[in-house]
């Protein structure tokens, strides 16, 4: 009987102990709590659980659904819009044979006929190929990145901040651009060329982009130099435009990486913002889907077709006019070495020519085809990635 008496002491200390953890009140030694207040900390325990299960996230399992449901998603919004990018293209990167239709109210349309005309219906998407090469490690990657550091950013609901949502949308971007980089920078290329004959092949716009180098002007006249120094002037030269390399594939890096920064974090912020205006109780009886048998517990319900459309049009508008500028820099870095004397520029001397050549219009050039192109860009891809979230089963 005394160690009964004994073990019932030791276990209602421990009950104790734990309700002193958990904030309730201990009276005449036994843990009292109301109902209502038990059942609010189990709610809020399932909510957090329910936004960010880490673990379930963290699965190989969630992981490769996840990339294959961001990189379908990203192929089929990208072949969507995949005529407009090509002429978006040559707008920005000022191709000679398009100036002619920038700044026109019907420019769109006219250049779209001008490369059907001469190119044919394959001419509209030109350069796809590398495209959807690109895009499917791309979208893949960023989806994937953004799932796995919104789990970390974001622990638990307690955590949901803009600014949490802006830097995992960031970073997101910023992973898949660093490992793909290269692949745009040949996609673009391909998309410059409008020539008819003698068209460069995948391999090929490759093998050039590794070998072009800077144009050495000072070959042809040559000024008395002591050899120390015009050696010393050749290695500063080619540390800043080495002849050939890997570096080639890297045009225009910085500021992709500048531009991707608002506008991957813009993009995922908008859009969750729009999706949790849609999901709003006073609404979402008409903006949301009913759960099927199979729906991932805890997941939100699915919004409709027209809603997820709206959240990703809007994120997408929103996202373009904060980083367009930047993103016209980009491309002109990465036709520079099919333009010009082939000398790779930097940030600040690729602004400056644009802001020399048309002011401060320059920096907007094609940006109503970015809206008429990104809105349904982002649209569709947000809305295949959801469904194909639901199709996989995460």
């Amino acid at each position: 009987m005394p160690s009964a008496y004994a073990d019932h002491g030791s276990m209602a200390d421990i009950a104790r102990d734990k309700a002193r953890q958990h904030g309730v009140a201990v009276v005449g030694g036994t843990a009292a709590a109301s109902a209502p207040r038990r059942k609010e900390a189990t709610i809020s325990t399932a909510d957090d659980e329910a936004l960010t299960p880490r673990a379930r996230t963290r699965s190989w399992d969630y992981v490769w659904r996840s990339g294959v449901a961001g990189g379908v998603a990203g192929c089929v919004a990208k072949t969507t819009v995949a005529p407009l990018d090509r002429v978006k293209i040559l707008f920005q990167t000022s191709n000679p044979q398009f100036a002619k239709y920038t700044g026109s109210s019907f420019g769109v349309a006219s250049a779209m006929k001008d490369i059907y005309l001469q190119e044919g219906g394959r001419g509209l998407f030109r350069g796809h190929s590398a495209t959807l090469l690109r895009i499917f490690p791309y979208a893949g990657i960023k989806f994937l990145a953004y799932e796995q550091i919104r789990s970390i950013v974001i622990p638990s609901k307690n955590h949901e901040t803009p600014f949490r949502r802006l830097v995992s949308g960031s970073l997101a971007g910023v992973t898949s651009v660093f490992f793909t980089y290269p692949l745009e920078v040949v996609r673009v290329r391909l998309a410059f060329e409008t020539r008819r004959d003698g068209r460069s092949s995948l391999t090929s716009i490759c093998r050039q982009i590794y070998n072009e180098h800077a144009v050495e002007k000072s070959r042809s006249a040559k000024l008395p130099t002591p050899p120390a120094t015009e050696t010393a002037v050749g290695s500063a030269a080619e540390s800043v435009a080495p002849r050939v390399g890997l570096a080639n594939f890297y045009r225009g890096f910085a500021p992709t990486m500048l531009g991707m920064l608002p506008y991957a974090g813009v993009s995922f912020l908008t859009h969750d913002t729009m999706t949790d205006l849609l999901r709003h109780p006073s609404i979402s009886e008409h903006t949301t889907l009913p759960k099927k048998k199979n729906h991932p517990e805890g997941k939100a319900a699915p919004l409709r077709s027209w809603a997820e459309l709206t959240a990703g049009g809007i994120a997408g508008m929103i996202s373009q006019t904060s980083s367009y500028p930047l993103e016209v820099v980009r491309r002109r870095m990465q036709v520079g070495g099919a333009v010009g004397d082939g000398r790779r520029l930097r940030v600040g001397e690729t602004a400056a020519m644009i802001f020399r050549e048309r002011g401060i219009r320059g920096f907007f050039v094609g940006l109503t085809i970015g809206y008429v192109k990104v809105i349904p860009l982002a649209a569709v891809s947000f809305y295949t990635y959801e469904r194909m979230k639901l199709i996989l089963g995460i």
